[in-house]
């Protein structure tokens, strides 16, 4: 047994003997000479270009996603509830006409790790009296949620051309607890209406433009759990139906088609991913160093 232990040991010297002259070979500007020093100089150099290399895409990565789709010009009207939702990819702008006093509604997509914004710009008539304008964001439960910040009710005064209303919501998240009030993937409803209105300016013709952007958070709101399905409406009813029953009357219940360009849980990569891979290569580079430092140049003996 003392024989094993004895070859087992010299078999991992000689691997980490040849794993030090691979990294000899890298020639990384040190200015430590010094036998093991400069290897292990040489080592961490190493691990800092793939640092550099593995934070180039993490970077990217957490950049906004606000880019109009190449699905060309949005949708020109508007739905008066929930299920007559207009749907709008995010990027494109949604535009109606309309009558002061309605109920308008949009629908769209977002995924994890997204912090949708949604801006909406009412033109007014000529003549009219002060209004109070209000955008309201629902999720796929109909739930209303809160904006994190950005002017959600605004008053026209009177004789005013436009009024912007804007609401940003809070990060997406995959996960989160069945009491919990947190925007999660699937199907968001926008409602523009008026509050307050008087009898003499209810009918008058008004014309709305709603867009809405998002910001890729990233790692930064990552979560351990995902849902089996996202939010969008009819989604257990199709996965109760299956593909069998595409002519089914069950398939008619799915009412949003739309989903992200990458499909939904397409936030599933993060950059915490890159700095785990990061850390575990900086901590083997970290003990080869270590070893080279201790070694040092001692000649092998010969057998």
């Amino acid at each position: 047994m003392g024989l094993g232990f004895a070859l087992a040991g010299r078999g991992l010297e000689d691997q980490l003997m040849r794993t030090t002259r691979v990294l000899s070979s890298l020639r990384v500007p040190t200015d430590v000479r010094a036998g093991g020093v400069g290897r292990a100089g040489r080592a961490v150099g190493a691990g800092l270009l793939v640092l550099a290399a593995a934070a180039s895409p993490a970077v990217a990565d957490s950049s906004p996603s606000a880019s109009p789709s190449d699905d060309g010009a949005g949708p020109t009207s508007a739905g008066t509830s929930f299920r007559t939702a207009t749907e709008v990819d995010q990027g494109q702008q949604a535009t109606a006409s309309a009558s002061m006093g309605d109920y308008l509604y949009w629908s769209f997509p977002a995924d994890a790790g997204q912090r949708p914004t949604v801006r909406a710009t009412v033109k007014l008539p000529d003549a009219h009296a002060s209004a109070t304008w209000q955008v309201d964001v629902y999720d796929g439960l109909r739930r209303r949620q809160a904006c994190q910040y950005g002017a959600q009710t605004r008053t026209a005064a009177q004789d005013a051309a436009s009024v912007e209303l804007s609401c940003t919501l809070r990060t997406v998240r995959a996960w989160s607890e069945p009491w919990a009030d947190d925007p999660l993937p699937g199907t968001y409803y926008v409602r523009l209406t008026t509050v307050g209105l008087k009898a003499a300016d209810l009918g008058l013709p008004v014309s709305a433009e709603v867009q809405v952007d998002s910001k890729d958070v990233g790692g930064a709101a990552a979560v351990d759990g995902s849902l089996a399905e996202p939010l969008v409406p009819g989604v257990a009813v199709a996965a109760k139906g299956g593909d069998s029953d595409e002519d089914s009357e069950t398939s008619v219940a799915v009412l949003s088609s739309i989903e992200p360009d990458d499909g939904w849980a397409s936030g599933w990569w993060s950059d915490r991913w890159v700095w785990t891979g990061v850390g575990g290569v900086l901590a083997a580079l970290a003990g080869v160093g270590g070893y080279s430092l201790t070694r040092g140049r001692s000649a092998r003996p010969a057998p």
